[in-house]
Formats: structure tokens, C-alpha cells, sequence
């Protein structure tokens, strides 16, 4: 009986000694492999000397003892078994489904020209502190009395609450339409056809917020500088400082503060920039009562920001009444706007020093940054793995809900499409928390888009245009790897750049610092780091408990003015001995 003693190599096993029986039949040694490694006759490929084994016969395969034969296969439980529920594409998928999918927010029916409602509740809703304190209203809603501003309060929540659990579906805002309309009755005026009239989405925008202005309480900290009765005062409310000068009269300059909820860009043939355009809304003239002159007279007013808020809504204004055709049409031209934006040339001088320490750490952060990317792109260096991220306060510590670097991210978009207010349709347009990927909220249609489709909406045709913009913080990243600053000592630091930033403004004039242990000498500082390195000394010297305590620096009286200077930096400064 020739019988051969074979070795069977099967990945990276070996079998030494096999008996292999070539008076039988074949699969009489592969019964045999499958005792051996698992792998059952129909998955089995047996070779030698590059011949294939069948079942049936031996073939041309000469078996010698010593021979190497190779087995080729996997175990049954090696396959992966085929998927209970089989794989759906995109493709398949209808607009339920792929909301559901990709995480999507749910869409909002539109009820007959509620768009300009729908639009409106989406942008709002990227606010984290007003989603937080809409959850936090105990109120209930109720269509009689007096109650309305709690009624939309409540209202608004529930449909917050509804679209949350709404896995991407869409929901019917049928109790905030009612109550709106309850509140507002020319919301809810027909049309000729019987339906709603479309209505101006700013006007919607600005009456919701007067109404949650009236019951969501402010966020309450420490060492505040100024109380807030509500929560939209203190995240979406600015303030202007203003000076009204006659130009007929000597009249002494009147200064008033105006507050805000939103800022206005004025469109007219020069303004091609958003920016530009609410420049020229900071100086303006004015006709009004003289009381000097007994007559109505020309004044010049020049306002400043001097608090921002941490969400900044910018209206474009687009709409102005046609008398001829009794509309209030629309200016179609290409305005532009940024998805990031720096208001600190809009801001008072006094607002600007407070700014500049978070913007330098900005600056820091962004330096830092560039190094980390020239230090992975080297040959041959791996990847720098991130490390868990925290975020910086964006709100001074003595004003919670405020901005402290003028820095702005674009997170919404409520656009029109058509040629009047009272026409068209409104669409809104957000950004997804902590990432780049934008959604078109076309009603109860969620789109993804990219950013250079929403800088598209700039205007300039019939395609939809952006009417209001909602600005949110640009947030600065603080890597734990790196930064372990606790929340008191960031606060800290941040005073201690404050104060000394506070120093470096004098710079152009004579800075003049008293204190009782130094003589007063001149320094001509030729070079920012000399100067940098004298005004540290100054603070340090005056707040020696490293810049906590304002009060010391008033007490020693330092004075400096604004003006600028070419060339040489002069200034007073402490000599020690």
C-alpha cells in the first residue's frame, strides 16, 4: 500500500508526518486536514508543486515521503456571517432616514408661510445659554390674560424639547404659531388667497426676543459690574457710548450711553462690505431741538461700542418702502461678510484696552499653532496627537454673557429669497457646534452645505441673500497637556495682561507714575521689547501682588492719553533704586 509520509504547511502551521494513502480516494486525506485545522472540505485547496488536488483522484500529483503540500482555506468561524439587517446607502435613503443617519436637526412644517418663523427658531436655537435657560422656565403656556411673554417663553421651550427628541424628523411649531399669533395679530393676517401672509423674519427675530427679555432671568456670578434683568440683555445686549455735538453752536458735547439687541448695516452705493457698513452707522448726522440756538439744528453723533455681548446679530438693511407699488422692496446688492469677525475698531478706547489681553492670547494661541504645523510637516516627524481640549472664558469675569476679545464666528444665517419683505421665502442656515460643516433648514428640508455656500448669500441676484447674520464667540482653545492653569489663575493672568496693556497705551505721551520710593526720569524706548519690559516693571511695581487690585493703580495716579506717535516711544517711568 504506498503510503507517504507528508508536511502540511497551512499559514503559519505546520504538520509533520501526515499519512497520506494514494490507493484511496483523495478526500480521504482532506477529511484528514480537516481534523487537523478545522477547515472543511469545501473551503480546502490543496496543492503541491503547484498542481491542484481534486476530490476525486490523485492526477499528476507524484507524493513522495517529505513532500511539502500546501492547504489553503479558513474555518467557518473565520468568515464573517452575512448582516442581520443589510447595509443601506445614502442613495436609498429618504429625507427621514438620512437625517436620522448623519445626526441632522429636525426641520420645522411650514404651516402656510411660516418660513420667516421656522428660519428664525433655527438660528436662535444655536444659542447653548438660551436653549439652557428656556429648559430651566417653569412657566406653561396659556392662549388668555396677560400672560403672553410667558406664553411664547413656554411655547418656544417645548418646541426646543421637541426638536431635540425629534431624531431628525420633522416637527409641527403649531402651539408657538398660535401663541405668536395671540401676542402679535398681524402675524396673522391673510392673504387674498386665504392663507398667512408672509411677514419680515427680523420683525419676528426681534418681537421673540422681546419676549423671552421679559421672563428668562439673567445668569447670576460674582463681582459683577452690572445686574442684568434678563438673560438676552446679558448674552445678545450691547451698549453705545455717544457724543451729540452741535455743528451750529458751541454747545458742550453730550455723552449718553444707548444700548442695543442687534446692529444695523446700512446699505448704500459705497458700502460693499459689512464692515464698512456698520462703520457708517458709528457717525451719523442728526436734526434736532437746539436749546441754545431756540431751533431745530444739525448735530454730529459719533457712537462707540463700549460693552459687547457674547452673540452679536447684525440685520442687513435690505427692505425700504416703494410708495408707487406699496411694498417695502428690496436692495438685492452683493454685501459681504466674513465667517469671522473683528469688531474692535468699532469699540471705545476704554473697551479696547480691556480687549487686548485675550486678543494677545489669541495671538499666542494662533503663533503656537503655526510651529506645531511646521514641526509635523519636517521629514520624517509623525503626526502631533492632540491632546483633550478645554476652552477659555469668552465673558470679562465682572460681566458674565460678554465678549472680551472682539473676536466673532459666523453660526447662523437667515436669508431672503425674493423681492419684497412680504413675499419670497426665508431660510436659515446654521453651523454645527465645533465643527465647519454647515445645514440649509429649508423648512422640514435639512441639507449639508459648505462654507463657500454660505458666503454665496451675500447678495446680488435673486438667489437667497442674507438678511440677518448671528455672530457667536470665537472660542480660544487651551490644551490640558499643556496649560494647566486652573480658572482662577487664567482670570488672573488676563487681569495681569489687562493692567499692563493698560500701561502700554500711553505710548506717544508722557506716562507719569508717582510712588513714594522712586524718582521720576525720561526713557526713550526705541524698540517694543524694550517698552514691554518697562511697563511689566511699572505694574509690577505698583501691584506687587501681581495685578489682582485695580484700586492701587488709581491710588498712585497714573495718566495717560490716547493720541499716537511716529517713530519713538516716550514715556515716564518708575526708576527703582
Amino acid at each position: 500500500m504506498p503510503i507517504f509520509k507528508v508536511k502540511v504547511k497551512w499559514g503559519k502551521e505546520v504538520f509533520n508526518d501526515v499519512e497520506a494513502n494514494t490507493d484511496e480516494e483523495p478526500i480521504l486525506f482532506k477529511a484528514q486536514l480537516f481534523a487537523l485545522t478545522g477547515v472543511q472540505n469545501e473551503r480546502q485547496k490543496v496543492m503541491l508543486k503547484g498542481a491542484t488536488l481534486k476530490d476525486a483522484d490523485w492526477g499528476n500529483i507524484k507524493l513522495k515521503d517529505g513532500a511539502v503540500v500546501l492547504l489553503m482555506g479558513s474555518k467557518e468561524e473565520d468568515v464573517p456571517n452575512e448582516p442581520k439587517q443589510k447595509p443601506i446607502f445614502v442613495e436609498d435613503m429618504n429625507e427621514d432616514e438620512l437625517a436620522s443617519a448623519l445626526d441632522f436637526p429636525s426641520g420645522l412644517t411650514n404651516l402656510g408661510n411660516t418660513c420667516y418663523m421656522n428660519a428664525t427658531i433655527q438660528c436662535l436655537k444655536t444659542v447653548p445659554e438660551l436653549c439652557d435657560a428656556l429648559k430651566e422656565f417653569k412657566g406653561e403656556v396659556s392662549l388668555t390674560g396677560s400672560v403672553l411673554a410667558g406664553s411664547v417663553t413656554a411655547a418656544l421651550r417645548d418646541l426646543y424639547s421637541a426638536m431635540d427628541r425629534g431624531n431628525g424628523s420633522s416637527i409641527p411649531p403649531f402651539i408657538l404659531l398660535q401663541v405668536l399669533h395671540a401676542a402679535f395679530p398681524r402675524f396673522a393676517e391673510k392673504s387674498s388667497h386665504g392663507g398667512f401672509q408672509q411677514q419680515d423674519a427680523n420683525e419676528c427675530w426681534t418681537e421673540i426676543l422681546r419676549m423671552l427679555q421679559q421672563k428668562l432671568q439673567a445668569r447670576s456670578g460674582t463681582n459683577q459690574s452690572r445686574q442684568y434683568s434678563s438673560i438676552i440683555d446679558q448674552y445678545f445686549g450691547g451698549r453705545f457710548t455717544c457724543e451729540l455735538k452741535c455743528t451750529e453752536s458751541e454747545e458742550p458735547v453730550t455723552v449718553s450711553e444707548e444700548n442695543f439687541l442687534q446692529l444695523s448695516c446700512f446699505i448704500s452705493q459705497e458700502v460693499k462690505y459689512m464692515h464698512s457698513g456698520l462703520l457708517s452707522r458709528l457717525s451719523e448726522q442728526i436734526t434736532k431741538q437746539s436749546p441754545t440756538l431756540g431751533r431745530d439744528a444739525i448735530y454730529s453723533k459719533s457712537s462707540k461700542i463700549n460693552r459687547l455681548p457674547a452673540y452679536l446679530s447684525i440685520q442687513f438693511v435690505r427692505f425700504f418702502y416703494k410708495e408707487k407699488e406699496s411694498i417695502n422692496a428690496k436692495i438685492l446688492k452683493d454685501i459681504k461678510f466674513q465667517l469671522s469677525l473683528d469688531v474692535f475698531d468699532l469699540c471705545s478706547p476704554e473697551l479696547q484696552q480691556k480687549l487686548i489681553p485675550m486678543r494677545s492670547k489669541f495671538k499666542e494661541y494662533e503663533d503656537r499653532k503655526i510651529e506645531e504645523v511646521k514641526v509635523v510637516n519636517k521629514p520624517g516627524d509623525s503626526q502631533i496627537v492632540k491632546a483633550d481640549v478645554k476652552t477659555a472664558p469668552y465673558w470679562f469675569e465682572d460681566d458674565i454673557g460678554s465678549n472680551n476679545s472682539g473676536y466673532y464666528q459666523l453660526q447662523a444665517v437667515l436669508t431672503h429669497k425674493g423681492r419684497s419683505s412680504g413675499s419670497g421665502h426665508y431660510v436659515g442656515w446654521t453651523r454645527k457646534p465645533g465643527t465647519n460643516q454647515w445645514l440649509q433648514l429649508d423648512d422640514d428640508k435639512v441639507t449639508p452645505i459648505s462654507e463657500e455656500d454660505v458666503l454665496k448669500l451675500s447678495g446680488g441676484g435673486d438667489w437667497h441673500c442674507a438678511y440677518v447674520l448671528l455672530y457667536g464667540p470665537r472660542l480660544l482653545e487651551i490644551d490640558e497637556g499643556t496649560d494647566k492653569m486652573d480658572t482662577t489663575e487664567s482670570w488672573r493672568e488676563l487681569r495681569y495682561l489687562q493692567l499692563r496693556h493698560k500701561v502700554e497705551y500711553s505710548i506717544g505721551e508722557n506716562l507719569k507714575v508717582n510712588h513714594d520710593n522712586g524718582d521720576l526720569g525720561t526713557r526713550d524706548c526705541q524698540n517694543y521689547e524694550n517698552q514691554e519690559q518697562e511697563s511689566k516693571q511699572i505694574v509690577e511695581l505698583i501691584l506687587p501682588n501681581g495685578g489682582e487690585d485695580e484700586e492701587q493703580l488709581n491710588k498712585h495716579g497714573p495718566k495717560w492719553k490716547n493720541t499716537s506717535h511716529q517713530g519713538t516711544i516716550r514715556y515716564r517711568a518708575t526708576k527703582t533704586s
